[in-house]
């Protein structure tokens, strides 16, 4: 019994109150016209994403190739830039859902 009116009291108050909007939060609308042009921009950022990851881990491997043998410092340079790479296509692929979860 306790438990549940703890439960109950923590819900109400962590439930979120309307703002000065009145509660209101309406979906995404496109700008009549505009939405295909987006979709074609977002489809061109997309492909220059997937261009540029397998250009960099094309670098990186290359660098790490040519680095094996009296040019170490190379090599490292190759092997520490695979995760900038990744880190840069992770950022890219989750775009659309930090976006939408922050609006």
């Amino acid at each position: 019994m306790l438990i549940e009116h703890f439960a109950a009291g923590v819900l109400t108050y962590l439930a979120p109150t309307p703002g000065p909007g009145g509660g209101l939060d309406p979906t995404p609308q496109p700008i009549p016209g505009l939405d295909t042009a987006a979709s074609m921009f977002l489809g061109w950022g997309k492909w220059a994403l997937i261009v540029g990851g397998v250009l960099g881990m094309f670098i990186c491997g290359g660098m790490m190739i040519l680095g094996r043998r009296n040019r170490s410092s190379t090599a490292v340079d190759g092997a520490t830039g695979i995760p900038w790479v990744l880190g840069g296509l992770t950022l890219g692929a989750i775009a659309a859902t930090v976006v939408g979860t922050v609006l």
